[in-house]
C-alpha cells in the first residue's frame, strides 16, 4: 500500500522559497498506462487509482514567487500551464512528473531550466475572470508554437479532499520527481489541503497536452478547480543511491 499521507506532511527541512498558486483549474483525461510509461523515466513507475492512470493539465497564476531570503516586495506574479501524470518510486513517495511546464516568465524559464533540468517554456498567456467564468490562453513560443485556449465555469465546493479520494489522488501531490543527469531527483513542497470545487469546461482547443506526446483529444471529463494555496518550497535533489 502506497502512503499518500506523509508526502503531505511538513518536511523538517529548511524552507528555500515561497510562492501563490491561484485560481487553479486541473483538467484531467484518463490515458493507458502503457502510453504514459513510454514518455516516464526509468526508476519511476506510473501511478494508478483503481487500475487506471491518468494526465493532467493544470492552469493557474504563480504569485510571489521568491526564494526564501528575498522581501516580498521583490517576489513576482505570473500565469503558469503544466501537463503532469502521476508517478512513484517503488511503491513510495508518490507525486508527479511533469511533462511540461509553460511559464508566461522568461525568468522563471530560464531558472528552472538551468538550475532543476525542468522542461519549461516560455509562453504568452492570458487570464480573465468574469463572476464564476474564467477564460484562459497560452501560446507558447518556439518552432511547434501549441496553444491552449479554454473556458471554464466553477461550480459547487467539495471541501477538502479526503486520503484514498479520486480527488485527494489528482490534486493532492507533495512530491516532484525528474530524471537529471541518468539520476531520479525529488522535491517537495507544502501547503494547506486544496479547497477543491467541482468545475465545467465550457470551451477548450487544447495542442499542449497532444504535444506532450499523448493520445488525448476533446474536453477533459474530470475537471477540479480551487481558489488557492500558500506553498512552502524545499529542497529539489538527488536520490541516494539504490533508493531510484
Amino acid at each position: 500500500m502506497i502512503d499518500r499521507v506523509g508526502p503531505t506532511r511538513m518536511p523538517r527541512t529548511p524552507i528555500r522559497g515561497y510562492q501563490r498558486w491561484r485560481t487553479l483549474c486541473f483538467m484531467h483525461w484518463e490515458v493507458p498506462e502503457t502510453e504514459l510509461a513510454k514518455v516516464v523515466p526509468r526508476g519511476l513507475t506510473v501511478d494508478t487509482f483503481d487500475g487506471s492512470a491518468y494526465v493532467g493539465l493544470v492552469t493557474f497564476g504563480m504569485e510571489g514567487v521568491r526564494p526564501r531570503w528575498s522581501p516580498d516586495a521583490l517576489a513576482f506574479d505570473f500565469l503558469e500551464t503544466n501537463v503532469r501524470t502521476y508517478v512513484h518510486v517503488d511503491g513510495e513517495d508518490p507525486g508527479v512528473y511533469f511533462l511540461s511546464l509553460d511559464a508566461a516568465s522568461r525568468i522563471a524559464v530560464a531558472v528552472a531550466r538551468s538550475v532543476w533540468g525542468l522542461p519549461y517554456y516560455f509562453a504568452r498567456m492570458t487570464q480573465q475572470r468574469d463572476a464564476k467564468r474564467v477564460r484562459y490562453g497560452v501560446q507558447r513560443a518556439g518552432p511547434t508554437k501549441p496553444k491552449l485556449e479554454l473556458s471554464y465555469e466553477v461550480g459547487e465546493a467539495l471541501g477538502d479532499s479526503k486520503p484514498g479520494s479520486f480527488e485527494h489522488f489528482l490534486v493532492e501531490r507533495y512530491l516532484l520527481h525528474l530524471e537529471k543527469g541518468g539520476r531520479i531527483w525529488t522535491g517537495q513542497v507544502h501547503h494547506t489541503p486544496y479547497p477543491v470545487q467541482r468545475a465545467e469546461v465550457i470551451e477548450i482547443e487544447d495542442e499542449i497536452v497532444p504535444a506532450s506526446g499523448l493520445p488525448v483529444s476533446g474536453a477533459p471529463p474530470i475537471v477540479h478547480y480551487a481558489e488557492g494555496v500558500d506553498v512552502n518550497i524545499y529542497d529539489l535533489g538527488p536520490r541516494a543511491q539504490g533508493s531510484r
